[in-house]
């Protein structure tokens, strides 16, 4: 086992080209976020695939955000960056057919210094493959590319063949994780983004992009996990929001959570949830990191 290729893989590129829905495909298992508002992963999560002859070390980077400029989004930045100089290959994902100045910004992050591979993701959306040549063509001008790789994370076309170009460059470094193992986030943080997510899926753009989750309670008991968390929103109207006419958003929320959670840790869960204001979290360097930004 000692010959074993591993290393670690960031998942770089602009907001909703599908990085999450990849590493999700890749993993087999939800451990990213994934819904249709920009900016849903705003933690480097670590997926892990182990088989036979390699162990992919998978990190889902935030993506570049340019748009608005405060401290969450400030933290968000320096984890792309700080990811890039520590991996040994980079995945840069494009959408088919879409490549423009957001996509440009994350080209010039890009490392000179090791295997960055071109993925064109939703080649499904594409009607004339014969598009994809002009297209790789156009971006390839503008990176030199150990590799092009057309792929359709939501249908797990040729995501085979991304994993093969991968392979080849990593160091035979052993395996880094255990066998089993597909994430290294805690369950604590998991369970913070599948409310996250259900939060965006549920509430899509009626909600600002300023929410998230803070745990404050996680428990075992047997094989049951108790967890009590908040959602914290900046203003008293997004709380409104939050719960609905009757309680019945925030009832649906926690609900799909824990429907989700159980089926990943494989045990029973009962979840709290409640909503919180915290005028101009989003801002606030302090708050930031006691809620896990770094």
């Amino acid at each position: 086992m000692n010959q074993i290729r591993s290393g670690y893989i960031a998942i770089v590129g602009r907001p909703n080209v599908g990085k999450s829905t990849l590493l999700n495909r890749l993993i087999g298992e939800k451990i990213s976020i994934v819904s249709r508002k920009a900016q849903t992963t705003r933690h480097r999560v670590t997926g892990i695939l182990t088989d036979d002859k390699s162990q992919f070390v998978f990190v889902d980077t935030p993506g570049f955000q340019t748009k608005f400029v405060n401290a969450l989004n400030r933290a968000m930045n320096r984890g792309v960056t700080q990811t890039l100089s520590d991996v040994d290959v980079v995945f840069f994902v494009v959408e088919a057919g879409r490549y423009d100045d957001k996509d440009r910004a994350v080209v010039r992050l890009l490392p000179k210094d090791r295997p960055v591979i071109l993925v064109v993701n939703k080649t499904d959306q594409i009607k004339d493959r014969k598009e994809l040549f002009p297209f790789v063509a156009m971006v390839s001008d503008e990176y030199d590319f150990a590799a092009v790789v057309p792929i359709s994370a939501a249908k797990g076309r040729q995501t085979d063949d991304l994993l093969a170009a991968a392979r080849k460059h990593l160091p035979n470094e052993g395996l880094m994780f255990d066998e089993d193992e597909i994430t290294d986030k805690s369950e604590r943080f998991l369970a913070a983004e599948y409310i996250r997510e259900k939060v965006f899926r549920l509430l899509g753009d009626e909600l600002p992009y300023s929410t998230t989750v803070e745990i404050e309670k996680f428990e075992i008991e047997g094989e049951m996990r108790r967890i009590f968390a908040a959602i914290v929103v900046d203003r008293d109207g997004h709380k409104a929001m939050v719960i609905g006419k009757g309680g019945e958003s925030l009832k649906r929320i926690a609900s799909e959570a824990r429907q989700d959670m159980e089926r990943l840790f494989d045990s029973k869960v009962y979840l709290e949830v409640w909503v919180k204001v915290k005028s101009g979290w989003n801002d606030d360097e302090r708050l930031l990191k006691s809620l896990g930004y770094e």
